[in-house]
Order: C-alpha cells, then structure tokens, then sequence
C-alpha cells in the first residue's frame, strides 16, 4: 500500500518516469563520448591526452547513470526511504561530474587551435617516406580531407622538404595522370589545394566536436538537476510519513 497520496504520489511516479529518461540519458552520454572519441582516434598523434580524457569520462558517467537508474526506479516504485535518499545523492554527484566535463568540453574547444597548432609543428619534422611512419599517413588523411597544405601555407613544409617539395597530399592529382608527378611550392601550380593551411579547418572540426561533449554534459546535467529535486522531495514524505529521524 503507498504511503504517499495526492501531490506526493504523483511526483513519486513522476520521479518513476524521470528515471526512464535518466535510463535514455545515460545511454547518449555514453553514445557521444564513444562517438566523439572514435573522432579523435582517427587523429591521435595530432591530439594531445586531454582531448581523449573527457570523452571517457562521459562514458564512465553515461554507465554510472544507467546503474543508479535501477536504484531509483526501485526505491521509486517501493517507496524505500534509504534507496531513494541514495539515489539523490549518488544523482547529485553525477550532477556535479557531468557539469564539470560539460564545462571542461567548452574550455577544451577554446585551447584547441593552439594545443593542436603546437602538436603540428612538433609532427612535421616526423614526415617521411623512407619508411613511411603513422604520423606521414596522418598528414597526407589530414591534408587531403581538408584540401589544405601545411600548418599555416605550404611554406611551412621548406623547413623539412627540399627543393621546395610537396608532400603530394598538398596537390590534386588530375584524372588520367599518368608516369610521375610532382608537388611544388608555387604561385603557378593549378593543383594545389584550396586552403592555404589545415591549422583553422582541422582545428575547428575537433572543436566542433569538443562543444558537442560539453553539450551533452551541461544539457543532462540540468536535467537530472531537476531529478534531485524530486528524489529530495519524494525522500523528505516518506520519512515524515513512517516516522523516520535523522537525516533529511
């Protein structure tokens, strides 16, 4: 038999339903952090840690939802005074942690352009095709996706190529090319890239990618907010009606 009636009854259920969104919620933090981290994979050796560090925070957080989601269904349904009160507290904390790596996704997309300016420069002296090493592949994926050369131009590449040489991902190889072909520095070479560096196009792409974790973090952590509330108040009835002291 329930021990709430009227208002308190139905923020009981209402609270029931608020779990199954938080069931859904953790399963998008765990969806975006997953997805944004296999984004930033892709780019790994152009990435400093902290870019994969907030990803896998959110899935940590995403799995630690869908478990404390069952404590409050549960203590929801039985109107258990000790699992509800757990539940608010243990919601409460994941508020705190997810408005942290929510915060720490918008700061990340502000430090991008120079985490990943400096991490550029300090590749470029790894490119080579003798033996081609994970950092030349990266260059030549990066250079083509972004139809750009270099970190600024193309001049950035005299300082590690001679003869004023191109990696040929800095030029759009014609159909029907047929024998050699050669990638130069010049202000008559037709085939060059669009875009003069990948430095803004590459670093905006990961940034784009950092707001979404920060989003996602800011987005559930408000609300669960109003999950809190509701535990509290759901928690606060149950004691007043069974004569619970202490605590709340």
């Amino acid at each position: 038999m329930s021990l709430l009636t009227g208002s308190a009854n139905a923020v009981k259920y209402t609270l029931f339903g608020f779990n199954l969104i938080f069931l859904i919620t953790g399963i998008i933090l765990i969806a975006v952090g997953a997805g944004v981290g296999a984004v930033f994979n892709d780019y790994e050796d152009f990435l400093v840690g902290k870019f994969f560090s907030i990803p896998t925070f959110l899935i940590v957080i995403g799995a630690f939802i869908i478990v404390i989601t069952f404590f409050g269904c549960w203590g929801a349904l039985k109107e258990n005074y000790c699992l509800i009160l757990s539940f608010s507290i243990m919601l409460f904390i994941i508020f705190i942690l997810e408005l942290a790596a929510g915060i720490s996704g918008y700061v990340l997309r502000n430090d991008a352009y120079n985490l990943i300016d400096a991490k550029l420069n300090q590749s470029m002296s790894s490119y080579s095709n003798m033996p081609v090493n994970d950092v030349t592949k990266l260059w030549d994926v990066v250079q083509r996706n972004f139809d750009c050369c270099g970190i600024n131009n193309a001049t950035d590449w005299s300082d590690h190529l001679k003869d004023n040489q191109l990696p040929l991902s800095c030029c759009k190889i014609q159909y029907g090319t047929i024998g050699t072909f050669s990638c130069l520095q010049s202000t008559y070479n037709e085939d060059m890239n669009t875009h003069l560096g990948c430095l803004k196009g590459f670093s905006d792409y990961i940034a784009n990618h950092a707001v979404s974790l920060g989003a996602a973090g800011v987005v559930i952590a408000i609300i669960q907010f109003f999950g809190v509330i509701f535990a509290c108040y759901i928690a606060r009835e149950i004691k007043i009606r069974n004569g619970i002291t202490g605590f709340i």
